[in-house]
């Protein structure tokens, strides 16, 4: 009977002790519902307001369900999973598209605005179910566009939805809403009665991958969607981390919190990170074999029988110990312990060296570099024309890429102002990602770039291929892009009409080069203003042929998939996915309108009216309203007559059937000729000046319509050129 009350009270605190633990790890407020039907609600998410941090995290547990069903209050979605790691697992309402023959601009349903959440880009797809559908997916913050096109094939049993039946593409980070332009076919008339022609929705990329072909048409209502969600806040014990932060900022910079090491529990709650009792757990205290393990906060010890001089091993000889033998054991010990150190300095000195030249080895292999020589051997070129670049020599060069060394970025790369060690100021491009996709547009620009050597294209020096992350080296180009010039002009260097006519001449000069006088025809691909660089007398250069294509003499287009920027994007093309030298014509027509007009090639107003800058163009020349839609700095020098040609050469070049657009060839004669007609007027307004010297006065009708000019007018060759037009366009080595 003694021994009753310790065994109670042993039995009460064990009791005791497992009570506070559970409340401990509780993920929830205290005091509120941790789970709703089978789903856990850890906190700053809660059932109900006074549960939650704030409204953006409040749930709505639904119980007319079985089980119950928890709703997400500020986006009005059904939560499947809710991670403490910045993750929530939504079920997202699908509903079918409408067939369209014509290009249809449609916003998906359901918008992350004014909420802490963004749609996952590294667990979700753009999904394209149905066909014949083509889908571009907008992207305001990367400024161009990502798409995909779905062909029917009945007979196809591929269910890898890369392009049969069914296609996917890439979404881009950090995302609240998804714009979407899509043209199907109606295919009431092929299969059924049906006017829906498939779906468009962003969904977990697990479930494209294991249960898309599963769907049915009648039943196919919902799909689920991986969110980020992000607060900040939390408590002792715990730290924020970037979410998915392996070395690949792209996909994801969501921050989410979490216990440090030895804690566990909820980050966000005040007191939530519990200290883990270590040595309850026996695969841990097998570390203390022969000790005692003692807990400790956030780690633990272990405890010996030796650490407090019990049971300690002695020698009899102890007292007999001379001193010289003591120094001798001394000094044999540090010398043998500094052997060892030499040693294993040296062999891990050895190791380090062996391991970081195969991981060169490896990123040389896996960066495309065996690929790069047998395509450079290929076009009868070599690396030595192009210089490999240490990492060593282009870390130092950028200042380790720091952020003030960032000129740009684009949708392949970040590119990087340098300096080399010889002084030269340099371009530095880093990939963003080094998926094999990625790697084939790298390779490109490097053989692409060794063909050419054009004075209007921008030069490459050299490329890296021992990173993890694949870069290119090319010359600097001083004052920025195109772009900047006309949409934000600078009032010490304003574009005069001369100006922008010239830029038209070099960077249609630089497109005829590659189209047909380089060694195999090249396709650029992704014509723009913001590809078109100002070097330091304010020449253009061509840049950016990460998309770019070689192709065969005898191939008549090149099919490929759906890749350019909006606004700028041949029509032709976006139906059809087969890219010719005319593709190109239409997107240097697009530049056209931009130094004409100084609009930009896409707008929020214009893209709610469903009208590009060159849809707008077109309708204004063909009402006869030019000279309204025209940048006032072009307006006000007069060049009427110049401006009115140049015009209607850049509505040729936009016709939307590509036979009937000129060839980059025939664009250069005609802007050549156009100088020439602006010679012709400053030799006319001198005989004009010298006539009215000799008081006979020569009167023009100022109301005179110059707009009805015809942009067809012939030009004879053999006097449209300058002096300069018999220049060869490949520049000496």
């Amino acid at each position: 009977m003694k021994l009753l009350p310790p065994l109670i009270l042993r039995i009460i605190s064990s009791l005791c002790l497992t009570t506070t633990l559970a409340l401990a790890i509780s993920m929830s407020k205290p005091d509120c519902q941790e789970k709703c039907g089978n789903i856990t609600i850890p906190y700053p998410f809660g059932i109900g307001s006074e549960c939650s941090a704030n409204s953006n995290f409040t749930v709505i547990c639904q119980n007319s369900t079985n089980p119950s069903t928890p709703f997400l209050s500020s986006i009005n979605m059904e939560a499947l999973n809710i991670s403490m790691l910045g993750i929530v697992i939504a079920k997202l309402p699908v509903s079918p598209l409408n067939c369209s023959d014509v290009q249809t601009t449609q916003y998906l349903a359901t918008s992350l605005l004014g909420t802490p959440f963004t749609i996952s880009a590294e667990y979700n797809k753009l999904a394209v179910l149905g066909c014949p559908i083509t889908v571009f997916l907008h992207a305001e913050a990367i400024g161009s566009m990502v798409g995909c096109r779905a062909d029917c094939n009945a007979n196809s049993t591929d269910t890898s939805c890369n392009g049969v039946n069914c296609c996917q593409t890439t979404i881009p980070p950090r995302l609240q809403e998804l714009q979407y332009t899509y043209q199907s076919i109606n295919r009431a008339n092929t299969n059924n009665n049906s006017s829906s022609c498939g779906y468009v929705f962003p969904v977990e990329s697990k479930w494209l991958q294991e249960d898309y072909t599963r769907y049915k048409s009648q039943e196919f209502r919902s799909a689920p969607l991986v969110l980020e969600w992000e607060f900040v806040e939390y408590s002792d014990n715990a730290t924020c981390l970037y979410a998915n932060n392996y070395g690949n900022d792209y996909l994801s910079a969501a921050q989410y919190c979490s216990c440090y090491g030895g804690f566990e529990g909820n980050p966000y709650l005040p007191g939530g990170c519990i200290d883990i009792d270590e040595c309850s757990n026996p695969t841990l205290n097998n570390y203390c074999t022969g000790g005692t393990c003692i807990n400790t906060i956030g780690s633990f010890t272990c405890q010996h029988p030796d650490d407090n001089n019990i049971n300690r091993w002695s020698d009899p000889d102890d007292n007999n110990r001379s001193p010289i033998k003591i120094a001798f054991i001394g000094i044999g010990s540090a010398l043998g312990a500094i052997i060892l150190l030499l040693a294993s300095w040296m062999s891990t000195k050895a190791i380090r060296k062996k391991i970081k030249a195969n991981r060169k080895h490896k990123f040389f292999k896996r960066n495309g570099g065996l690929l790069l020589q047998q395509q450079l051997s290929t076009t009868h070129n070599s690396l030595d024309k192009t210089k490999l670049f240490s990492s060593k020599e282009l870390a130092q060069a950028t200042d380790r890429y720091n952020e003030n060394r960032i000129l740009g970025r684009g949708g392949q790369g970040t590119v990087y102002k340098g300096m080399l060690t010889d002084g030269r100021i340099v371009a530095v491009k880093k990939s963003k990602r080094v998926d094999e996709g990625d790697l084939e547009y790298f390779i490109n620009e490097v053989v692409i770039l060794s063909q050419i050597n054009h004075r209007n294209v921008v030069k490459l020096l050299g490329c890296c291929l021992e990173t993890e992350v694949p870069l290119l080296v090319y010359e600097f180009i001083l004052n920025g892009t195109l772009f900047q010039h006309i949409h934000d002009p600078n009032e010490e260097f304003p574009l005069s009409w001369e100006i922008r006519l010239r830029i038209a001449r070099e960077i249609a000069g630089a497109l005829s080069y590659l189209h047909s006088a380089a060694s195999a025809p090249i396709y650029h691909r992704d014509i723009k203003s913001t590809n078109i660089l100002l070097d330091d007398k304010y020449h253009a250069k061509v840049s950016d042929f990460g998309t770019s294509r070689s192709v065969a003499i005898d191939q008549t287009h090149l099919t490929t998939r759906v890749l350019g920027t909006f606004g700028y994007l041949d029509p032709e093309y976006f139906r059809s996915s087969q890219f010719t030298e005319k593709s190109d014509v239409y997107s240097f027509g697009v530049v056209m309108v931009e130094l004409l007009t100084g609009e930009k090639a896409v707008t929020s107003v214009r893209a709610e009216e469903g009208k590009s800058l060159a849809i707008h163009f077109l309708q204004s020349m063909e009402e006869n309203h030019l000279f309204e839609i025209l940048d006032p700095r072009v307006l006000r020098e007069d060049s009427k007559e110049d401006i009115v040609v140049f015009a209607e050469l850049a509505r040729r070049c936009l016709h939307l059937n590509g036979k009937k657009r000129p060839t980059m060839k025939e664009v250069v004669v005609e802007l050549e000729g156009i100088q020439m007609l602006k010679e012709g007027s400053v030799f006319m307004q001198n005989q004009e000046n010298d006539s009215r010297d000799q008081n006979n006065t020569i009167d023009v009708d100022e109301s005179y319509d110059f707009s009805s000019i015809s942009g067809n007018m012939d030009l004879d060759t053999n006097t449209a050129y300058s002096p300069d037009a018999h220049r060869p366009l490949l520049d000496e080595p």
